[in-house]
């Protein structure tokens, strides 16, 4: 088990990495604010889904989803069509421009990250990738539970908001 003292470092790195966040934010198109790009890249990921399952993913108030949902209709980048299981309700879709949009999205995180950890070996950035897949999932589960060993780390590129 770790020492009190690592998990306070731990936590002044997750705080400092705000800072990450941030400059990758910079990158983003203007009209394609960070909840935006998080809703384009959830359903890029994940595929077509009801706007309740996006707010599970997004891990926000079904009112913020709502507002960021609107916010990518209003660009063309997303469709709500009829839910053939259930007529009252509405599935999400990318359509064609939601797709070059989240394919510029991922190409200026990628040119960024290779920019700035162009230097760092190839293993420190598997290892990075993996212990972050594996914080997020240690984060995902319920407090008390215990995880299986994290998964292989997908090497799918996507904005740094997810």
């Amino acid at each position: 088990m770790a020492e009190r003292a690592q998990y306070e470092e731990l936590a002044r790195q997750l705080s400092a990495f705000g800072a990450v966040k941030r400059e990758l934010g910079r990158v983003m198109p203007a009209e394609c604010p960070g909840g935006s790009a998080a809703v384009l890249t959830l359903l890029g990921r994940h595929g077509d889904m009801r706007m309740s399952r996006l707010a599970e993913l997004l891990a926000v108030d079904m009112s913020v989803t709502s507002r960021h949902v609107a916010h990518v209709v209003d660009r063309g980048w997303i469709e709500r069509c009829p839910d053939p299981a259930d007529k009252r309700s509405r599935i999400l879709r990318l359509t064609p421009a939601g797709h070059a949009q989240l394919t510029e999205l991922s190409r200026r995180t990628t040119e960024v990250l290779a920019e700035r950890l162009g230097d760092w070996a190839d293993e420190d950035l598997g290892r990075l990738t993996h212990l972050m897949a594996r914080l997020r999932e240690s984060f995902d589960r319920r407090p008390g539970t215990r995880a299986a060993p994290p998964a292989v780390a997908q090497t799918t590129r996507t904005p740094a908001s997810t």
